[in-house]
């Protein structure tokens, strides 16, 4: 069992910027995918990032490249989602989450190929 929690989260103004981070329990982060997604009011939650358990390969949403990055630490078992130039739109509750894998260096977009998900942290831009 994975647990996961997330912070970072806040209420910001339009550009700011903001580092999500997500520490997971247990010793074998490594061998985890881990993705961060995120659901705004009245929508379906939709992918934004997703980070091999190697952390050499990272993927990004395609409304988000430029401004958000992904990373991990293995050795502090925690993943991160830089933000950068906020935007209203941005607006979401932001969840991290976590799939087992014994391939080092694959990512997974569907949110069904994840086992485990954090509590999620709010992000609020205003304009």
């Amino acid at each position: 069992q994975v647990q996961l929690v997330e912070s970072g989260g806040g209420l910001v103004q339009a550009g700011d910027s903001l580092r999500l981070s997500c520490e997971a329990s247990g010793r074998t982060f490594s061998m985890y995918i881990m993705g961060w997604f995120r659901q705004a009011p009245g929508k379906e939650r939709e992918f934004v990032a997703g980070i091999s358990g190697s952390g050499r390969n990272g993927y990004l949403e395609d409304s988000v490249k430029g401004r958000f990055a992904i990373s991990r630490d293995n050795d502090k078992n925690t993943v991160y989602l830089q933000i950068n130039s906020l935007k209203p739109e941005d607006t979401a509750v932001y969840y991290c989450a976590a799939g087992r894998t014994t391939d080092a260096e694959m990512i997974v977009i569907s949110s069904s190929q994840y086992d485990y998900w954090g509590q999620g942290t709010q992000v609020t831009v205003s304009s």
